[in-house]
């Protein structure tokens, strides 16, 4: 059994704009507002600058996409340029790592605004913590809610891939509606009021050491992370129609449409309050002020439904992660994790692999991030799951775009040259930025990643039977 073509290009661009648009962008206002010293204009360039270096990468393996496809996109494009033992590893680190530490925290986010709302709109809910001291983050029924979203995510899209494509599109379109809004009705708003102007030429206050090191670059490492995601939709081009077409096409169409909304609701959000406000209360007030108390309640829940979306698209690379090791002859026990349902056209067992590792990760979370001893758990070993391994990832991307370059002498020069270079530097410059904002816990982070990595290399085979047709 091989992975039939079940998804379009529509699913395809909604898994770049919903795996990248969580969370995050709700608050970013206040973060890059503060990163800058209050400078709004500063705030935007930040913006434009994080969007271009997903833009260019989306750009260069758009180009390898046209030219490489076999299960999984990320580790076809290792393999194809650097080598099967490097892809190996970029896959191991996918599965074992990559796609379950972000997905994990997505299940606890999503959990985490669904209680939000809930509380908001029902004040007296009853919680075993109230809300006030912290329950719709660490108490029980938060993290009850985490391990259902975490398996109702799994059951989706291990038993019904085209309704787990159907959540994808639903959940982006869902999610995209506040933010469209914030966009246009504070644009409007800001302008008719004089708020826009006032914040694109008076600087906020901001408290005594807030701005450290060069504002810009600690305002770009901040929308880093809001960009990342991108890369999960290649582990489908094995199941997208036409995907040496429509993959490089959901790339550039997805990363083109994050970019644009992300700017446009920073603009939006600096017509619904000003600097100072958004820097005090975040970017609530902004909705609050634009379209009500009403609507900044209806926020949450918008919230809630934007990281399920989130989840479900990395679910989704999870569910495919081991499965694209094991169909090369790799990894443990590769025809058990190589094998495809018939019934439902998933790697079943890998698809199991996937989300006990994301249970692991998911309480390695909460001992490191949430627990209120954390050093009592884990000594050093404390870290922030959800961006540190994206520093792994886009180290990974180096050599991939440098031996592209040797490689790919069928393209011109900007294909094979300009693109794969400015995405380079793109690269570098994400693993700098993370390296900067974390410190001393990338040193512990690296420790964990080398053991995983060493357990996988038990597993590595130098003649595996591989599966894959050769194309």
């Amino acid at each position: 059994m091989e992975l039939k073509r079940k998804y379009g290009l529509l699913t395809a661009i909604c898994m770049v704009v919903g795996t990248v648009i969580g969370s995050g962008v709700f608050f970013k206002a206040q973060t890059i507002l503060q990163k800058t010293g209050g400078n709004m204009p500063l705030g935007v360039v930040a913006w434009i600058i994080g969007g271009v270096i997903m833009l260019i990468c989306s750009l260069a393996f758009a180009t390898m996409a046209t030219k490489y496809e076999k299960v999984n996109g990320l580790v076809d494009y290792s393999e194809a340029t650097v080598g099967k033992g490097y892809a190996y590893f970029v896959g191991w680190f996918s599965s074992a790592i990559y796609y379950p530490t972000l997905t994990s925290v997505l299940a606890w986010l999503s959990a985490r605004y669904t209680l939000v709302f809930i509380t908001s709109v029902n004040p007296g809910f009853g919680l075993a913590i109230g809300a006030a001291d912290g329950g719709c983050i660490i108490g029980p029924e938060c993290l009850a809610l985490t391990m259902f979203y975490l398996c109702a995510s799994y059951a989706v899209n291990a038993l019904s891939p085209k309704l787990a494509g159907k959540v994808q599109v639903s959940c982006t379109v869902i999610k995209l509606i506040p933010l469209l809004l914030m966009a246009v009705g504070g644009i409007v708003y800001g302008l008719a009021h004089g708020i826009t102007q006032q914040n694109f030429t008076t600087m906020a206050q901001v408290g005594e050491g807030t701005v450290t090191g060069n504002p810009l670059f600690a305002s770009v490492v901040a929308t880093a992370f809001a960009y990342e995601g991108w890369i999960i939709t290649t582990s489908i081009n094995a199941e997208l129609k036409d995907a040496k077409k429509n993959l490089p096409r959901a790339l550039v169409i997805g990363a083109i449409i994050v970019v644009a909304v992300y700017i446009a609701y920073y603009i939006g959000v600096a017509g619904g309050a000003t600097n100072q406000q958004l820097i005090d209360t975040g970017a609530s007030v902004a909705f609050v002020t634009v379209f009500g108390n009403v609507f900044g309640n209806i926020l949450n829940l918008f919230i809630a439904i934007s990281c399920i979306g989130t989840m479900n698209g990395l679910m989704l690379g999870c569910c495919r992660g081991l499965y694209s090791v094991a169909v090369r002859g790799q990894g443990p026990s590769p025809k058990v994790f190589s094998v495809v349902d018939k019934t439902t056209n998933m790697p079943t067992n890998a698809s199991i692999f996937g989300l006990f590792v994301c249970a692991f990760w998911g309480l390695y979370f909460y001992l490191a991030n949430l627990s209120p001893n954390p050093a009592g758990w884990l000594g050093k070993f404390v870290f922030d799951s959800s961006e540190i391994p994206i520093v792994t990832l886009y180290a990974m991307y180096l050599p991939i775009f440098v031996m592209f370059m040797k490689r790919a002498t069928e393209f011109g020069f900007v294909r094979r040259f300009l693109i794969p270079i400015l995405a380079l530097l793109g690269s570098v410059f994400m693993v700098g930025a993370c390296i900067y904002a974390h410190g001393i816990s990338n040193l512990y982070y690296f420790i964990i990643f080398a053991v995983i990595m060493a357990i996988g290399m038990l597993f590595y085979k130098k003649n595996p039977q591989s599966q894959l047709k050769k194309n």
